[in-house]
């Protein structure tokens, strides 16, 4: 029988080391035999890139924020998640909807219940199945001073990315609350920690889950 589809979220304020443990997930999950789609958010379609320009650069008001936000989610839903789910590949994304209740929710002040509303409506699945969700939310949890000292090292901010350390602590913040609305689906990195022992967690976590052997290579 064909596996089954499965759908991995990987959380955290900028600076975190995401990028780096998703591609090597990505390849373990190929070393497998897993066919992998590695995506992003906002971004992953033609569309839902445009309005990650947009978003990240352009001046604009929260509200606006969150339903470019939300658009370019349900863009990338409907071209590509869904589809790939549906032909039992892994998909590993690089922000889903707990960055928008973090970064918009809890670090703009933004109305928590209108995000919510948002997530109900482009999250909606056809005949009454459960909101569309990750399987697992991989949350790299690092103190926001550490972030702003990897990123005044690493590349010019955005839009993001410049926001002051405040911003950032309510960000993470953010992140904790929506672990502790849906614990089962997160794992905590601790990621303030050298590389090999934040993928060790990554793998962990994983296997634990009897989606990868254990033992991290």
């Amino acid at each position: 029988m064909p596996s089954a589809g499965l759908f991995i979220t990987f959380e955290g304020i900028d600076g975190a080391g995401k990028s780096t443990h998703i591609a090597g997930l990505a390849d373990a999950f190929r070393a497998a035999g897993r066919m992998v789609v590695l995506t992003r958010e906002p971004g992953g379609t033609p569309l839902a890139e445009k309005l990650r320009d947009l978003v990240l650069n352009d001046a604009m008001d929260p509200l606006s924020e969150a339903l470019l936000m939300f658009a370019a989610r349900r863009d990338h839903l409907q071209q590509v998640i869904e589809p790939a789910l549906r032909r039992g590949e892994v998909v590993l994304c690089d922000r889903f909807t707990d960055a928008t209740f973090a970064y918009q929710g809890s670090g703009r002040g933004f109305d928590l219940d209108v995000l919510r509303q948002l997530e109900q409506w482009v999250q909606a699945r056809p005949d009454g199945e459960p909101l569309r969700q990750p399987d697992l939310t991989v949350w790299f949890d690092l103190p926001p001073v550490v972030a702003a000292q990897r990123l005044a090292a690493a590349r010019s901010p955005d839009r993001f990315e410049s926001q002051p350390q405040a911003f950032f602590e309510r960000v993470a913040a953010g992140y904790a609350a929506r672990m502790t609305q849906a614990p089962a689906r997160f794992a905590r990195i601790a990621s303030d920690q050298p590389k090999e022992q934040v993928w060790q967690q990554v793998h962990t976590a994983v296997a634990q889950r009897g989606w990868l052997k254990g033992g991290a290579a």
